[in-house]
């Protein structure tokens, strides 16, 4: 049973624990991080969701909630190690911005990190592949629909801001 803490609108905690799958009540909010993993010379970490989970068999970057008592950051450093097994430091990210909906906020992230594909780990039931792609290959898979419609967005939206981190 994986708990969240609730936040309130101006996103303080409230002391109080959300059950994930359970429906949120007006008013409550709950934190989830994203982080985009760049190599520095033009390329992107994708992974693709396992079939079993929502939107699966598409690409996305990697994230999720925050557990209970976890800042964004070591949410983030979490999320990383679980769904790619690659480990980085709280002070190697990059905070880009946060943007909400009707009961979530999203931190949103950035990395380098340069790994071979053969060393990314990926977690049974999340992950089932990953792969490298130039940031002008997005575009494609969008169009052709296969990555989850919510981080298509996400990518589009902080595209120009990625960009300036490549060396490419």
């Amino acid at each position: 049973m994986e708990l969240n803490d609730i936040y309130d609108k101006d996103r303080n905690r409230t002391g109080r624990l959300h059950r994930r799958g359970d429906t949120w009540n007006d008013g409550e909010y709950g934190m989830v991080v994203c982080v985009w993993v760049y190599d520095g010379a033009g390329k992107l970490l994708l992974t693709r969701r396992a079939p079993e989970k929502s939107f699966g068999g598409t690409w996305e970057n990697s994230g999720g909630a925050a557990q209970a008592g976890e800042t964004s950051l070591q949410a983030i450093v979490r999320e990383l190690f679980e769904e790619t097994g690659i480990r980085k430091c709280e002070s190697d990210f990059e905070y880009l911005r946060t943007t909400w909906d009707t009961h979530l906020f999203f931190d949103h992230y950035c990395v380098q990190a340069n790994v071979p594909l053969e060393e990314i780990v990926l977690q049974p039931g999340e992950t089932d592949d990953a792969k490298w792609v130039w940031l002008d290959e997005v575009h494609g898979i969008i169009d052709r629909g296969e990555m989850c419609s919510v981080i298509a967005q996400e990518f589009l939206s902080l595209e120009s801001e990625l960009k300036v981190r490549q060396n490419a």
